[in-house]
């Protein structure tokens, strides 16, 4: 604390950009300090205005157009009718968007019909024609892109923010484009796929060729994988059509048809709005009149007023419909060009008309801003821009009151703080939530999900009652109860039942008076991408990293090459060794990780190897002493069988069978050695003590029922020690041939200096008795 104030260090990652500051309910002069949202991201820059350039804008007189980044809503981008401007901080401050000129007419820069924002830009539709505006430059966008160079009828990017999400395929989209028979999907670096045509959804829906079926709208819906399809069907086509709903899952790549069928004129034109739900539920919008569909599909309907039976126009002056404001807690505003708004919630089938809160001229437009508050954006006519809060809640609570509407109940809590739950095998995941409401009016909580079917619940009610109020607290439990273990194909399985699931819980009842809707959060079955293991005791940074070569000798090595083997040691990939000496055992202690750090000890069955192919080494334990009825799997058995596979992959969680049962496996020698290991089992790697040695081991998790991932870590042993004498035999064969060898020599350097005495004694002699005789 400094003066007064707290002051907090926040840490900034690109999947955690939505805080929320909550504090204990203390009274303060009878007022609470309320929750307060904001958002922390890294920082966006918009595109720079460069001098010469020229205006791109909407048509003359329509109304304003916004498109802004799913997950950061303060950066936003408006066109309007005089300029397009572009913002990343809710329009405290703003630049306008101009492109080249020479590259459009005066018509084409007046004539922007949508605008959709990305990664790689603003994308501008002009006449059928998609255009891009990056910091490189300004491009059509056509056949070279693998898009068609006309006929594009829309546009859409995601609206709601899901950050973390399991996604089994390679890639997920950013943003949809439609002509009347073709979508394409748009993923970053400006790549795009056709995904489907209006002839193959005929025969996926089963409709007759003779019939006319186009593409009438796309949008994304709240599943963080899904694509939905507004399809219009018609036969003779002159008065009527129908609209059916179709959503592609970009995961499975499957198309669901919809239980849904609306039939409007040919001339109308339906806008659709996903709301912030687990199922697929949305609202449509025409000119006049708003349609729900709450409860996938199975409720559906035209959005009541007290006058007019649904017909805004006519409670707003015969003024149209321009947009719809949906925010995370449910609020639905409808705005009308005249700015006269209406105001209603999710699941709810009636909608209240506003106080007015600007003239009927001004273009206005509701955004949210970087606060996570409502706030309007005027664009004047000498284009400048203005943004004004809007206090949604307190104009609400106004009308609210007003009309004596309450809420049914008087409090729901739960305790769901995450929007994204991971769930490995053997986990589950336990929420509850609570509801208090005045006697006799039964509420209940309600618990819905949506995805494939992969998980079973457990329910649990408990039910209070006091002084007039009933207290009803759900407890659900998610889990599988799946065996893994000896199974005909491991990886099927787990694909069958990994996926994402979305979950929303709810009161039974709810009105537009009250405060929160829904929670909303994913459940993911699958491979944590940020769980990792690593054996205790190894590290990458207490050692002095240099050059470093050695030999393995070629009797050590499995496959018995021709020649030693040279090894590079990769300090940053294999760490720092631990030095152990030749009678030390080694029992690995392997422990489990994520990205907040250390999780548990990994208790179950884990298998190593030596990943050069050194097999001078082996385990205290065998078989026999391990509890084995049967003959254990070992490194020796598991290649034999599977021969056309790599080491590392011939023996794994997925052909994992024990030998615990006379049931599995076969009768062998129980006397080799046990090679698998565990926390409890007390096996050890032991080392040969005839020479010293640099092993590189890889460890991985073998028990099928611990996780979807394929668990495995790299750690380095170097042993050393005083090599032992050898036998006494060997010794005194030794000494002998030693000694054998020193008297040969001495012998024979005897018998060589006597030959060279005898010659130098009695050569003289004869030389003086040959001159003797010779005087």
């Amino acid at each position: 604390m400094k003066n007064g104030t707290w002051h907090i260090l926040m840490p900034m990652t690109t999947d955690d950009v939505l805080k929320e500051i909550k504090g204990n309910q203390v009274a303060f002069q009878d007022c609470f300090t309320a929750d307060f949202l904001f958002l922390l991201t890294f920082p966006l820059l918009t595109i720079p205005e460069i001098p010469g350039f020229l205006p791109i804008c909407s048509p003359h007189g329509s109304q304003l157009i916004a498109a802004w980044a799913a997950c950061v809503p303060s950066f936003v981008v408006v066109v309007a009718d005089m300029e397009t401007f572009q913002t990343n901080d809710s329009f405290r401050t703003w630049t306008r968007i101009r492109v080249p000129p020479n590259i459009l007419t005066e018509d084409e820069r007046h004539s922007v019909s949508d605008v959709s924002l990305t990664r790689d830009g603003i994308f501008f539709l002009i006449n059928g024609i998609l255009y891009i505006k990056s910091f490189t430059g300004f491009k059509r966008l056509g056949i070279n892109e693998n898009l068609p160079d006309s006929g594009i009828i829309g546009i859409t990017t995601r609206k709601w923010c899901w950050i973390k999400y399991l996604l089994k395929a390679k890639r997920r989209s950013s943003m949809a484009i439609w002509t009347e028979n073709e979508v394409y999907l748009g993923y970053t670096f400006l790549k795009f796929v056709k995904i489907i045509t209006t002839e193959k959804l005929k025969n996926l829906l089963n409709i007759s060729s003779a019939a006319t079926l186009t593409i009438h709208n796309v949008e994304y819906p709240g599943h963080p994988l899904e694509l939905a399809l507004l399809l219009n069907y018609c036969t003779a086509c002159n008065i009527n059509k129908t609209i059916y709903v179709v959503i592609y899952n970009e995961d499975t790549e499957e198309w669901m048809y919809q239980d849904f069928a609306l039939d409007v004129s040919t001339d109308s034109f339906l806008t659709p709005h996903f709301i912030y739900a687990a199922l697929p539920d949305l609202i449509l919008r025409d000119k006049h009149r708003i349609y729900y569909c709450y409860h996938n599909f199975t409720e559906t309907g035209v959005l009541q007023t007290p006058t007019e039976f649904g017909n805004l126009s006519r409670l707003s002056h015969n003024s149209i419909i321009h947009d719809i404001f949906i925010d995370y807690y449910g609020n639905i505003v409808v705005k009308m060009e005249n700015n006269i708004m209406f105001y209603f919630k999710i699941n709810i089938r009636a909608a209240i008309k506003l106080h007015l809160w600007t003239n009927s001229t001004m273009k206005s437009l509701i955004l949210l801003s970087s606060s996570a508050q409502i706030y309007l954006i005027y664009v004047f006519e000498n284009g400048t821009v203005q943004p004004q809060e809007y206090p949604l809640k307190l104009e609400s609570q106004s009308v609210h009151f007003t009309s004596k509407e309450k809420c049914p109940y008087v409090a729901f809590h739960n305790n769901i703080l995450n929007v994204f739950y991971f769930l490995d095998k053997g986990q589950n995941l336990s929420i509850w939530a609570q509801i208090v409401y005045p006697e006799n009016v039964g509420l209940y909580i309600v618990v819905e999900s949506y995805g494939p079917n992969i998980l079973q619940e457990k329910n649990q009610i408990h039910y209070e009652i006091a002084l007039g109020y009933c207290t009803k607290t759900t407890t659900v439990t998610f889990f599988q109860n799946i065996n893994y273990e000896a199974v005909d194909d491991y990886f099927k399985l787990q694909d069958q039942n990994t996926g994402l699931r979305l979950v929303q819980v709810r009161p039974s009842e709810y009105a537009r008076a009250c405060p929160i809707a829904q929670k909303v959060f994913q459940i993911a079955v699958g491979c944590d991408s940020t769980k990792y293991i690593a054996v205790k005791g190894f590290n990458k940074k207490d050692c002095l990293q240099h050059d470093f070569f050695y030999v393995i000798e070629k009797s050590y090595l499995r496959n018995q090459p021709s020649k030693n083997l040279r090894v590079k040691y990769d300090w940053k990939k294999y760490g720092c060794p631990l030095r152990l000496d030749f009678g030390e055992k080694f029992h690995p202690l392997v422990q489990l990780y994520n990205d907040n750090g250390y999780v548990e000890d990994v208790e179950v069955n884990f298998i190593v190897w030596e990943i050069h192919g050194r097999k001078d080494y082996s385990f205290n334990n065998t078989m026999k002493k391990s509890g084995c009825l049967n003959e254990a799997q070992t490194w020796k058995s598991m290649t034999k069988l599977n021969q056309h596979l790599p080491l590392e992959e011939a023996w794994g969680p997925e052909n994992y069978k024990h030998c615990f049962s006379y049931a599995i496996g076969k009768p062998g020698d129980l006397n080799q050695p046990y090679e698998i290991i565990n926390k409890s089992n007390y096996n050890h790697l032991i080392w040969p003590e005839d020479h010293s040695g640099m092993y590189v081991f890889c460890v991985k998790i073998l028990d099928p029922n611990y996780s979807f991932c394929n668990l495995t870590a790299i750690f380095a042993i170097e042993t050393f020690g005083m090599i032992p004498s050898p036998s006494g035999y060997l010794v005194a064969a030794f000494l002998f041939v030693l000694m054998l060898l020193f008297f040969s020599i001495l012998v024979l350097s005897y018998f060589h200096y006597m030959r060279i005495y005898k010659q130098y004694l009695y050569e003289p002699i004869n030389r003086y008795d040959r001159k003797q005789k010779n005087n």
